[in-house]
């Protein structure tokens, strides 16, 4: 499951506890106490290292932020080109879906708790803006034709990395999620 990091100290246990808990449980089926008790410690502790649970939450979102931008910079620079650089994003996607989709609905609960956060929000927009500007650097910049297209770059990588999140949201709540999540492949059509 999701590593924090290697020395685990008492705020690490607690962290990688309740990202642990929430992406078996969903946010809305575990309670402070479920985290406090996977993590082996009291539940002051919880308090004492993240104030609330708010704190807690943005640790999280902190965490996975950083978890996503270093994997998906890794993959982007496997490529040489820009087709195999998209290609290497796809498989990203694939490789999480088929092997921790369960990282997928944690973001995704946490997401629509950002609707009644703006802590949350600023922070899940940031994940969002740095992984477009990602995807625009490493696979688009340089490369939309402004004649033909009145989009920036920007804007383009944006709606590839909504696409990707939305096939993923698809992927999650479907039974026979093969299908879908071969079918990111075909997004590499759009880069021949």
């Amino acid at each position: 499951m999701f590593k924090i990091c290697e020395n685990k100290n008492q705020s690490d246990k607690i962290l990688a506890a309740a990202i642990d808990c929430i992406s078996r449980k969903g946010y809305a089926n575990v309670s402070l106490r479920d985290i406090a008790n996977e993590a082996g410690v009291v539940l002051s502790q919880l308090n004492y290292y993240y104030k609330n649970k708010e704190g807690l939450f943005t640790q999280i979102v902190k965490a996975l932020s950083e978890m996503y931008i270093e994997e998906i910079e890794f993959s982007l620079k496997k490529g040489k080109s820009r087709k195999e650089r998209i290609a290497f994003l796809i498989i990203f996607f694939q490789n999480m879906l088929r092997k921790e989709p369960e990282l997928f609905k944690l973001l995704f609960d946490l997401s629509s708790m950002a609707l009644w956060s703006n802590n949350l929000k600023d922070l899940l927009d940031s994940l969002f803006n740095r992984l477009a500007t990602l995807i625009e650097k490493y696979i688009l910049k340089d490369s939309v034709n402004k004649e033909n297209l009145d989009k920036s770059s920007l804007t383009l990588s944006r709606m590839i990395l909504g696409t990707l999140f939305g096939t993923s949201v698809q992927v999650v709540l479907t039974k026979d999620n093969d299908e879908i999540i071969a079918s990111l492949s075909n997004m590499k059509s759009l880069f021949d």
